[in-house]
């Protein structure tokens, strides 16, 4: 695959990621998120009171199990809702859609019965793009060559 660069978006440069286990499930599972877009991880930054992105190159290597979807998906909506109901999966690398808050809502909704899957496809519409990648296991950790930080104003 062709070198990429990614962002991360947090409170402190992260010179080496790792996956860290917390109570919140996420989109994609646990994992070191990323992303392409540069001022979506910038948002993440803003979160913070010292708000920094990490920069890294990044080069998927051949052999990890990579899960790709191109567009928000029956599929994919299948995948978040298993992964933030907290079952795992076997997934090197996943890579995205992310579901906002906006959307998320719209998932809870859908897991809880309050909308149906029609309805929640109708309400889904972004209105910006979103991009995330999930490194999942250690393996894919290796992928990421951290490039530096600079501090979101």
């Amino acid at each position: 695959m062709a070198l990429m660069t990614v962002y991360h978006g947090g409170y402190q440069p992260v010179e080496k990621p790792e996956i860290r286990v917390n109570k919140y499930t996420k989109d994609f599972g646990e994992g070191f998120y990323c992303t392409i877009i540069k001022e979506q991880a910038q948002k993440w930054a803003r979160r913070y009171t010292t708000k920094i992105v990490s920069v890294y190159d990044v080069r998927i290597t051949s052999g990890l199990k990579v899960l790709e979807y191109k567009e928000m998906t029956e599929e994919w909506l299948d995948f978040i809702v298993a992964c933030r109901s907290g079952q795992p999966h076997d997934y090197d690398i996943v890579i995205g859609a992310m579901a906002d808050d906006q959307i998320y809502s719209n998932i809870s909704d859908y897991m809880d019965g309050t909308i149906t899957r029609e309805q929640f496809w109708v309400l889904a519409k972004f209105k910006y793009p979103t991009h995330q990648i999930a490194f999942c296991t250690e393996e894919a950790l290796k992928c990421l060559n951290y490039r530096g930080a600079e501090e979101v104003q």
